[in-house]
């Protein structure tokens, strides 16, 4: 899933470390989500999402697999 995290987190001067500690989770998880390869539950996506102040929508991109052409 597509998301912009880093692009809030460089709006608000804050690290990947300093958004963990906020929202109580691990770095790694941050920077797992940055990088597409982990998919936040919905729980944590709006825990994010509320720390920033927007909504799940404005920071979550969601890709309909329908629409993605096959690999090849």
């Amino acid at each position: 899933m597509k998301n912009k995290i880093k692009v809030y987190r460089a709006m608000h001067d804050l690290t990947q470390q300093g958004l963990a500690d906020a929202i109580d989770i691990n770095r790694q998880t941050i920077l797992a989500i940055e990088k597409g390869r982990y998919v936040p539950s919905l729980d944590l996506a709006f825990k994010i999402a509320r720390f920033f102040g927007v909504g799940v929508e404005d920071i979550f991109i969601y890709e309909d697999p329908a629409n993605k052409p096959p690999l090849k």
